[in-house]
């Protein structure tokens, strides 16, 4: 029986997008043994480090050990949110399949019904990504943005709980998060709404599935599980941050889609001061 083995961190959402490629792989190629070897990475156990200013940790803080595992030849396939995935990779890797985009946009989830609007002057909202806090401004200048880490579970547990001077009235997070995790996700008293307004981290919603270059029979494995059409659109994105010189925690939402046969690209660099338009 061929055996393959798959990296994943060991967060919830991690897990679950581990399990989907792995029974993908399985359904392609039913003789096929996966398991899973569990690896924590950097931005794992630093949680002093703020997201949005992470300074020399900025490359790979969610990839640099399972990369590491590859190329030790420890796992055999690493699996990464695409928006977590550096552009530039370390020499001999490659992204062997980029599965089918799911839901590409942030959503809010917040103490107070009616969306991102319907939040009261001055809230507090909780995001740690850069790209999201100057959207956020852009749309709601009066909005109060509180640096927040961990999983998405204990995410929504501390705007939940939270009381007093530190309450915390919502939550940006990535819409195929919500949805990979289930329903069951959100607490009580939540609401959860789409910020139609907001562009996507590059790749946002995409899941990569990364081996190394020369590794032959992993590569047929991976070609039966690739979305070409997602591929297409989140190289697209992924080309504009790297030739910005930009990194996974620069201010730049980005998404592709395909009309009549050619990739569509609308971005934006948001920086502190306003909106710059890169194309449309």
């Amino acid at each position: 029986m061929s055996r393959l083995v798959l990296g994943t961190r060991g967060s919830d959402l991690a897990l679950v997008q581990a399990r989907d490629a792995a029974a993908r792989l399985h359904a392609a190629h039913p003789g096929l043994d996966v398991s899973e070897q569990i690896i924590r990475t950097t931005g794992d156990r630093r949680l002093d480090v703020r997201l949005s200013a992470p300074g020399p940790l900025d490359k790979g803080l969610f990839t640099k050990e399972l990369e590491e595992a590859l190329l030790s030849g420890s796992v055999d396939v690493a699996v990464h949110s695409l928006k977590d995935l550096p552009t530039d990779q370390p020499p001999g890797l490659v992204v062997g399949a980029i599965l089918e985009r799911a839901d590409h946009s942030d959503s809010l989830a917040s103490k107070h019904a009616g969306g991102l609007h319907g939040l009261p002057a001055g809230a507090a909202v909780a995001t740690s990504s850069l790209r999201r806090k100057n959207q956020l401004l852009a749309i709601r200048p009066d909005l109060r943005i509180v640096e927040i880490r961990g999983n998405v579970p204990t995410r929504l547990k501390k705007v939940a709980e939270s009381a007093g001077s530190d309450a915390l009235d919502a939550l940006v997070l990535a819409s195929a998060a919500l949805a990979r995790l289930g329903p069951g996700i959100v607490p009580g008293g939540l609401d959860v709404s789409t910020i139609a307004e907001m562009l996507p981290a590059p790749g946002q919603g995409a899941v990569a599935i990364e081996c190394r270059a020369d590794d032959v029979r992993t590569l047929a494995l991976l070609a039966a599980i690739h979305h070409e059409p997602t591929a297409r659109c989140v190289n697209a994105e992924r080309e504009l941050l790297r030739s910005l010189g930009g990194g996974c925690h620069m201010p730049l939402g980005a998404l592709a889609t395909i009309e009549d046969g050619r990739v569509r690209l609308v971005a934006g660099l948001f920086e502190p001061d306003g909106v710059r338009w890169i194309s449309r």
